[in-house]
């Protein structure tokens, strides 16, 4: 029980300060407008899973995206640990949120509904 609440408060802090580190450390172009939706960490504390979305619908902004924030994976890290109380910094796998879109998707479609 006391685990998994350490691990829910650290996703919580996690989703807070990546999103900071994105809006105010990282400059690489790719990762402008990505929002954190969400943050799972592992019981063990050694991976976190950073959920992300972003505006587009293309799949070659999503390529650039992701890649952006896997070169940026590093820094991200890095600052991390330093703002963090925790003993090691978990490793950070960047996986996109597709429920935003999916929930979008719904709205059009229920929207459709409505005006036929």
């Amino acid at each position: 029980m006391a685990r998994q609440y350490r691990a829910d408060r650290l996703s919580q802090e996690i989703e807070k300060e990546v999103s900071d580190i994105l809006r105010r450390r990282v400059r690489d172009p790719r990762v402008q407008g990505v929002t954190i939706t969400s943050v799972d960490v592992t019981g063990d504390l050694q991976q976190a899973k950073i959920y992300y979305s972003i505006l587009s619908d293309k799949a070659s902004d999503d390529e650039k995206t992701r890649k952006g924030l896997e070169k940026a994976s590093g820094l991200i890290r890095k600052e991390l640990g330093s703002r963090l109380s925790i003993y090691k910094t978990p490793e950070l796998i960047f996986e996109r949120d597709h429920s935003v879109q999916y929930g979008e998707k719904i709205d059009q479609l229920i929207n459709k509904l409505n005006r036929d």
